[in-house]
């Protein structure tokens, strides 16, 4: 999902925030003598190209093996399992839950159970494993893969050929698409911009995506620009699934009732608003779903959903944070943060996502690193994880969360809160007067909604401790994008949740001049960051390609572009109706796997 949406339009969107999207981080527990330490971090390695074979990089972060392939119920239960059933779900309305323009959480979480795409992270292996396809593997420099599709049917009962990924492909970038030309362009077709071809399909100057090739029904080979060794990761993201012919000759019935390939089939069509129904897809390749139906039911806001929660309507929700505590003593904490079973009903477990501070580079004084860093220093990320969040987020330490490979505890060391040394720095930008002011007036921009308000009050109170004003400015959200977009601002807020668990998803787009104009919102451009992440991505062998993004990484953690805050958390919960249900760490529900008791 790798935006920057609003991440309470995105988790009632996450990017979380992201008009592309991105969201939030690994498992913590609050101590009691108020610190804060790790939960459920395994350490997961990273292979390197065997033969031309690529086993992939990996996200540490899950405690259940991978979305489609059914597991056994969470151990302890004493309720019994009951096959079929409807489980109800809350979500927000979403913008899109059709491949093409799938972008956020809310979407996602629908398109997920209707579509597989090629590969998906498997936490048991440590690796990225095939879904839609029975292998993959790579050339010797990375720059050509070759995937071997498994045999399969969509809902309407064609077959799943290599033309069927192709056509998924090449409606998301070509803007004179049917789709395209119905809805707009995709926002999300950059996933494939390092594909051969992209350029002039996005450009109207070629037909079709001419890195994409299929030799037979079975074989799908990809070539791209450069090399990238990364590339399955990026083809197990949502917005890359098949798609029948339908999907572009009949675009409005597609759109909102999209045939995948998935263990869910939809039963009727998104009613803008209201409600999205699914039923179990009988002639699945994989596993068959265990519950008969899906009833997502679409409510404004969490609190809402809550109270319907709390009445008994709804199975799986969303927690206010004013409820976090109540919700743990009552549902019982998921031992390892993303599974629910009998008695441990409340997930906490880590999102890979960071909320932070954008700041925008190309304006005096706010170009000024000093002042950036002396402002990052000052803000006590502790207090505002604690005291607002009850304990259920963690102060960040950069940009990149715990979990993704080649995560570094502290690597950004202007995170830490430390006002003698802030006053250091921004002493270099303007000494404090007698009063303790400097003199140095910022603006903090973001949107009212989603218990921002409180955040940033927390922050300004603390860069007051440091003679810095901080002021509020409060947009609607959509035209807060258009200020960041515009750098019509001087600190924002964002969030950004990894579309797939590697370092390069946090690094390239947040920072790279390639994004600026798109989710580079802070200005930053560095040329010798820009080279460092360019050679990391070239390179093949996974340990190299890791230690050459921590050095990158090191290079915009000494710029301070952004100022991150904290990562994010699970705060769901479930209904005693869900005898077994498992929520991966970008929130993607596994309900090809639930049980109701």
């Amino acid at each position: 999902m790798g935006n920057g949406l609003d991440d309470d339009t995105v988790r009632g969107f996450a990017a979380v925030e992201c008009a592309r999207n991105h969201r939030a981080s690994e498992g913590f527990i609050l101590k009691e003598d108020g610190m804060t330490e790790m939960k459920n971090q395994p350490v997961v390695g990273r292979r390197a190209f065997v033969g031309g074979t690529l086993a992939a990089s990996s996200l540490a972060f899950l405690a259940a093996c991978g979305k489609k392939e059914n597991t056994a119920s969470g151990s302890g239960s004493t309720s019994t399992a009951a096959e079929g059933g409807t489980l109800n779900y809350y979500i927000n309305n979403p913008v899109c839950i059709d491949p093409y323009n799938v972008q956020e959480d809310q979407g996602t979480q629908v398109e997920y159970q209707l579509f597989d795409a090629l590969t998906e992270y498997d936490n048991e292996k440590g690796e990225i494993v095939p879904l839609a396809c029975e292998s993959f593997e790579a050339n010797d420099d990375a720059t050509e893969f070759t995937f071997k599709i498994k045999k399969a049917k969509f809902h309407n009962g064609d077959d799943v050929t290599s033309k069927s990924f192709k056509l998924g492909w090449e409606r998301l970038v070509n803007t004179k698409s049917a789709i395209a030309t119905e809805y707009g362009p995709s926002e999300v077709s950059y996933h494939l911009s390092m594909v051969e071809g992209y350029d002039d399909l996005v450009a109207g100057k070629a037909t079709e995506l001419t890195g994409v090739t299929c030799p037979d029904d079975e074989t799908l080979v990809v070539k791209l620009t450069s090399a990238y060794a990364d590339f399955p990761f990026v083809a197990s993201h949502p917005a890359l699934s098949p798609v029948p012919e339908c999907a572009e000759t009949d675009v409005k019935s597609f759109y909102l009732a999209p045939v995948g390939n998935g263990p869910f089939m939809m039963d009727g069509k998104w009613e803008d608003g209201q409600e999205i129904n699914l039923k179990k897809f009988d002639d699945y390749y994989g596993d068959k779903a265990k519950i008969d139906a899906i009833h997502f039911q679409v409510i404004k806001d969490v609190e809402t959903a809550y109270k319907e929660f709390q009445a008994g309507n709804l199975d799986v929700c969303d927690v206010p944070v004013a409820q976090i505590d109540a919700a743990k003593k009552d549902r019982g904490e998921s031992k390892d943060g993303y599974t629910m079973s009998d008695g441990a009903r409340m997930l906490l477990g880590s999102e890979p996502s960071t909320y932070y501070l954008t700041c925008n580079t190309t304006a005096e004084p706010f170009n000024n690193a000093d002042l950036r860093r002396g402002i990052s220093l000052a803000i006590n990320r502790e207090a505002i994880c604690k005291t607002i969040f009850k304990g259920t987020r963690t102060p960040a330490d950069g940009i990149v969360p715990p979990g993704i490979a080649g995560y570094k505890e502290g690597a950004w060391e202007f995170c830490a809160y430390d006002v003698d040394k802030a006053n250091e720095y921004l002493d270099k930008v303007a000494p404090a007067g007698a009063n303790g002011d400097r003199g140095i007036n910022v603006t903090l921009s973001y949107n009212q909604d989603g218990g921002h308000k409180e955040i940033m009050e927390s922050i300004i109170g603390d860069l007051a401790k440091v003679g810095v004003t901080a002021v509020s400015d409060t947009p609607e959200w959509s035209a807060l994008l258009e200020q960041y977009q515009n750098f019509n601002y001087q600190f924002g807020r964002l969030g950004w949740i990894a579309d797939y668990p590697i370092m390069d998803n946090f690094l390239y787009p947040l920072f790279h001049s390639d994004s600026l104009g798109g989710d580079n919102r802070s200005g930053y451009s560095n040329p010798d960051f820009d080279a460092k992440v360019d050679e990391a991505r070239a390179t093949v062998d996974d340990d190299e390609r890791i230690a050459k993004m921590q050095e990158a990484d090191a290079m915009v953690a000494a710029d301070c572009p952004v100022i991150p805050v904290m990562f994010y958390t699970h705060t769901i919960a479930g209904s005693d109706r869900v005898k077994y249900l498992y929520v991966d760490p970008q929130k993607h529900a596994d309900l090809g796997t639930a049980e109701l008791a």
